[in-house]
Parts: C-alpha cells; structure tokens; sequence
C-alpha cells in the first residue's frame, strides 16, 4: 500500500464511521447518471425501516475523479447509454473501492458495452465475474436462492449479477438484465406489481448490507 492509498484508506474509514450517507455517481460521457429520481430515496427508506440503518434520506451526488467519493460507502451507478472515465476517475474509482469503498452499477438498459469498456481502465487486471448464486450478497438480510431477481424483461435475457473481487471482498457489483433500480421507484412510474417493487428493494437492501458490513 502506497502513501496515497493509505491516506484514502484512513480518510475512508474515519468518513465512513461518522456517515451513512450514499451518493449517486455523476459521471461522463453523455449518458443518464441522473434517471430513476425516485429510486434512491425509496430504497433509503426501505433500507432504514426494514434493515435498521440511518441513511439520510436524499442521496448526494458525487463526481468519479473527486475525493468526496471516499465519503461514501455505497455508491450507486445507473443510465441508458455512454459512459466515459478519465484516467484520472479511473484511478480515484479504484483507490475507492481497493480503501472499503463498493460501487453498484445497475444497467438501466443499454449502458453495457460502454461500461464494460470503460471498468478495463478501472481494473485492468480484472475482469468481471459471474456471482454464483450462494454469493451472501443474495442472503445477507432476504434470501434469493436463484440469484438476481428479474424486474424488467428488456431484451428478455437472463438477469445477471457480474462481480469485480479483490481480496476475497465484493467491491464492484454489475447488475445487468434486471433494473433493480426501476423496481425501486415510485409504484406509478413502471406500475410494477407491488411484489416485483417488494423483490427489487429487498435485493437492493441485501445490497445495502453488504456493502456497509464488508
């Protein structure tokens, strides 16, 4: 570990004891970050009545290449189309997640290949894997026993829950062909069925959990 990355790790722990906030990430390249308003907050509150957390209530948004990310424990990624990090953000990203940090990426439909694309700058030497379906992600508070829920057909394809790992410890999680992040908003934006909402914001709790506890 490196002076700089020991200096993140300490910011980052000392920043995460005192906060339970989670941000949004606000990054380039012209696609979405700032779609599914209502999904966030929502998920907040779910988290903080039925997991016992103290999340504040509106989520804050943050920039890849700024040290504020280091505030956050939890910081959630979303959009339809392209996606582009700096050098620079590529770098920050990585010392954030390598400190204690987890980024949540959740395809809205249609961010896949840029991001897949754009994490090669992240973690060069790391490809995203498969999460088997005994991974605790998917039983740290409620059980799915077959993996990541299916909220939204899409492309009809399989939902997928893909992994960057580094140390035994989750540090990036994918979510891909399912829209966790639709499930989450206001029940007249998708009028989702209410036991689709209720699946898509107990996987996002178990999300939250990890995330917080590993």
């Amino acid at each position: 570990m490196n002076k700089l990355t020991g200096f993140l790790f300490i910011f980052f722990i000392v920043s995460s004891v005192y906060s339970q906030d989670i941000a949004v990430l606000h990054y380039k390249g012209g696609g979405d970050w700032y779609s599914n308003p209502t999904a966030l907050p929502n998920l907040i509150a779910f988290c903080n009545q039925n997991i016992q957390t103290a999340i504040s209530p509106k989520p804050k948004t943050v920039q890849p290449e700024s040290v504020d990310i280091f505030q956050y424990p939890y910081i959630h990624m979303t959009g339809h189309g392209n996606v582009f990090f700096s050098d620079t953000d590529a770098e920050n990203l990585r010392n954030y997640m390598l400190s204690g940090g987890f980024l949540h990426i959740d395809d809205n439909y249609g961010m896949e290949p840029y991001l897949k694309k754009e994490l090669i700058k992240v973690f060069p030497d790391k490809e995203l894997v498969e999460l088997p379906n005994s991974h605790p992600i998917f039983s740290s508070k409620y059980n799915f026993p077959k993996g990541l829920p299916k909220i939204h057909e899409h492309d009809g394809k399989r939902s997928q829950a893909l992994g960057i790992i580094h140390e035994n410890r989750l540090v990036l999680l994918f979510t891909f062909e399912s829209d966790l992040g639709d499930g989450w908003e206001n029940s007249e934006v998708h009028n989702d069925p209410q036991d689709v909402r209720i699946k898509a914001l107990q996987m996002g709790a178990n999300i939250i959990k990890y995330a917080f506890e590993n």
